[in-house]
Parts: C-alpha cells; structure tokens; sequence
C-alpha cells in the first residue's frame, strides 16, 4: 500500500519546509505506536525496548517514519530478530571464536512483527496527516 506521503513525494518531487515542519509530529506520533509495540515485544530484554528509536525522513525513495533499533546499545538485537523470521542463530560462547564453542539460540523477532501489526494503522494516521496539513496549505 503505498501512502499519501509517497505519492504526494512522488508527484511534487520534494516536500516543501514549511510542510516538513507540519507532516513530521504526525508522522512521528504515528510510527510511536509501532515502536512501543516492538518495545513490549521486546521486553524480555534489558537493553533492546531502549534502543528503539523512530527516525523520520522526507527524501528519497524510503520517505517516511521508520523505527529502528541501535546496534550500538542493543548489538544482540539483530541476532535475535533474524529478520523478523523464526527459528534459531548461532554465536560464539563469550566471544571465543577460535575455540569452536559455539551455542544456538532461539531467535525472538520482535520489530518485524510489531511493524506488520501496526502497520496499517501507522499508515492510515500518517495518511490523514498527510491530507490534512496539505488542505491547510491550500491544496485540493
């Protein structure tokens, strides 16, 4: 489904600043309820809910709200979301590569599904935000 936001990118080429202003509050309290949903999906760990941030962008062909996890405070989050995917990932025991101890984990996606579970909803209210502060800036 691609979103009022894309084609109104799409069709006018670049957002204007004044609208920019307007659209990224909405676009960011949208895109907070998919963060909080991987937040309590992730909730098991100490370290992940904290490190998922919402990123908001209006260039290029991935304009829009993203969430997003930092490697930096969470490095195990990546492992364990196996792109969104189940099943299981192998590492090092402690770090010790050259030992050959490695474990397998069960992977425990926490992003992947909390975006397809509120996508939709993300979508529509960002979509409306969209509509909006265009009709306020004179546009039909």
């Amino acid at each position: 489904m691609q979103s009022e936001l894309q084609r109104l990118i799409r069709d006018l080429g670049k957002i204007p600043d004044d609208l920019r202003k307007e659209l990224r509050p909405a676009m960011r309290k949208a895109a907070e309820q998919v963060k909080r949903e991987a937040q309590s999906r992730a909730s098991w760990s100490t370290r992940i809910p904290g490190a998922i941030r919402v990123a908001v962008k209006f260039s290029g062909s991935g304009a829009g709200a993203s969430v997003v996890v930092s490697g930096a405070k969470a490095p195990h989050a990546r492992p364990y979301e196996n792109l969104g995917n189940p099943g299981t990932f192998r590492h090092p025991r402690w770090g010790h590569r050259e030992a050959g101890d490695w474990i397998t984990q069960q992977a425990r996606p926490f992003l992947f599904p909390a975006a397809r579970a509120k996508a939709d909803a993300a979508a529509e209210e960002i979509d409306k935000a969209v509509v909006a502060v265009l009709r306020r800036n004179g546009f039909h």
